[in-house]
């Protein structure tokens, strides 16, 4: 039985730890932060916020405080606001210990493709590929397969790159895959969803990986 979004949002915040300083792109990696639990994380926004508090119930939404993807949130006690040059100075920077972005398609190198399809409107990049280059870890939250089928984990992006050799561990809704070296060591399949099967992933899987 394949996980749900909850499911590997919650699998995504068993990677989080004390201290760390976490970017989450916008979509499936934003409910990441409801599993954080008690951990003492920071989350920081490219839109110039560091310590987001939780999503407002409805009597507490305030317009003015939103998120890059331009949802309502919270401020803490510790938050502070400053200009998106500071935002990816930060990012840039290399102090960003984890980004859990999403993805169109991750190649078997560690490439990621999240931000377009070629001949569909686009606002922009955001932040991705900023994220890419300067966060310590990148994790990847995303469908197994697209709409038709096809694996999103693939020998090669078809799509316009954000990354090169990007990516760290990808989480699906079948399995996760991880590799200890960012620069060049393979995938290895370390977990499947309950029900799930090596095999099956196997079938649904172009990439080539290390059981």
């Amino acid at each position: 039985m394949a996980w749900t979004r909850e499911e590997m949002a919650a699998r995504a915040a068993k990677e989080l730890q004390d201290g760390f300083y976490v970017n989450l792109g916008i979509g499936m990696p934003t409910l990441v932060a409801n599993y954080a639990g008690d951990l003492d994380i920071t989350l920081q926004s490219e839109n110039g916020m560091l310590g987001m508090g939780p999503f407002p119930f409805a009597d507490e939404i305030d317009a003015d405080l939103i998120n890059a993807g331009k949802q309502t949130i919270t401020e803490l006690d510790r938050t502070s606001y400053f200009s998106s040059a500071d935002s990816f100075a930060m990012i840039r920077g290399g102090h960003m210990d984890l980004s859990i972005l999403g993805a169109m398609e991750v190649a078997e190198n560690g490439d990621l493709a999240n931000w377009m399809v070629p001949g569909k409107m686009v606002k922009g990049m955001g932040g991705a590929m900023d994220l890419v280059a300067g966060a310590r870890r990148i994790i990847v939250l995303m469908e197994h397969n697209d709409k038709a089928g096809g694996s999103k984990f693939c020998p090669a992006c078809t799509l316009p790159l954000t990354g090169k050799n990007a990516v760290d561990m990808i989480i699906t809704d079948l399995a996760v895959f991880a590799r200890p070296d960012r620069k060049g060591s393979p995938f290895k399949l370390i977990e499947t969803a309950p029900g799930v099967t090596a095999a099956e992933v196997r079938t649904k899987t172009t990439a080539h990986y290390i059981d």
